[in-house]
């Protein structure tokens, strides 16, 4: 199912419309209105929440966008713009389907998404606390929101428990199956950051000393994603079988259409993963 609702978030990163709707409010720059739109459930947040529960990112860079994008827009004119963006961006893609589909839709994961677990989970808990939306777009967008950073908490959480920081996690990733071109620079770390991790991660006994992923570092991972997926099956157990299959029907062409306007290198998951051979760039987790 994350592949299949996970697209259908991704808009407010990669539309022109989410875009132009951030500028709108004065968050211009891509990084600004990423940070101050995923942050903003939180309230006028400084860096270091962020930076702990975004997990991933340089905490400097972390730094350089807040607190002072509060400055340029409050968290709820930066709530605003970004569904604004994100209901803008899924009328354009899926102008062709028919109302009541996307009214179907939107009620199957909205009550999915309230079904979800949040002790624990900051960023889903945050999101499931927004008022509910009206129309079935913004509320389709902000289940699939609520849904994928409940389980991206879940996500941290079991990447904790293995001992990694965060750019340890990501460089070891990018030994395996990610690009560390996209994701050093996405991320915001340095070349000698990065290089220490890789050290680090050959004497934790990650990598090899060539900087292959040993046997060990990739049954680690492996049960970190399946940590993932066992925490993350609340909601479909909640909504049943026949109704999260009938959901995932009424997804996949939502999907199919948002995938297109994400990039390739993205970890983002995406609905083809499901049935097409996997390849060596091919995101997962």
């Amino acid at each position: 199912m994350w592949t299949y609702f996970e697209p259908v978030h991704a808009v407010t990163y990669f539309h022109p419309r989410a875009r132009a709707a951030y500028e709108a409010v004065g968050l211009r720059g891509y990084w600004r209105g990423y940070f101050a739109g995923r942050a903003a459930p939180l309230g006028a947040v400084e860096a270091a929440p962020v930076v702990a529960a975004f997990f991933g990112f340089a905490p400097s860079m972390v730094a350089r966008a807040l607190p002072s994008v509060w400055r340029l827009a409050t968290p709820q004119e930066a709530l605003r713009a970004r569904l604004t963006g994100a209901v803008q961006a899924l009328a354009e893609m899926t102008y062709e389907l028919p109302e009541a589909h996307l009214a179907e839709a939107a009620g199957l994961l909205e009550e999915a998404a309230g079904a979800v677990q949040t002790a624990g989970r900051v960023l889903g808990a945050a999101n499931v606390a927004l008022p509910a939306a009206e129309y079935p777009l913004a509320r389709l967008w902000q289940a699939a929101t609520t849904l994928r950073e409940h389980r991206g908490d879940g996500h941290v959480a079991a990447l904790v428990t293995t001992g990694l920081d965060p750019l340890e996690v990501l460089a070891w990733r990018c030994r395996v199956d990610q690009s560390r071109e996209f994701h050093q620079v996405a991320r915001g770390w340095t070349d000698e950051e990065w290089a220490a991790a890789e050290e680090r991660l050959v004497e934790k006994g990650w990598l090899t000393a060539e900087r292959t992923p040993t046997g060990h570092g990739t049954e680690a991972f492996r049960a970190v994603e399946e940590a993932t997926d066992r925490a993350a099956l609340g909601p479909w157990r909640a909504l049943g079988a026949e109704r999260t299959a009938r959901l995932r029907e009424l997804l996949e062409p939502l999907a199919e259409r948002c995938r297109t306007i994400i990039p390739p290198q993205s970890p983002i998951g995406l609905p083809a993963q499901r049935s097409a051979p996997r390849d060596a760039s091919a995101p997962a987790g």
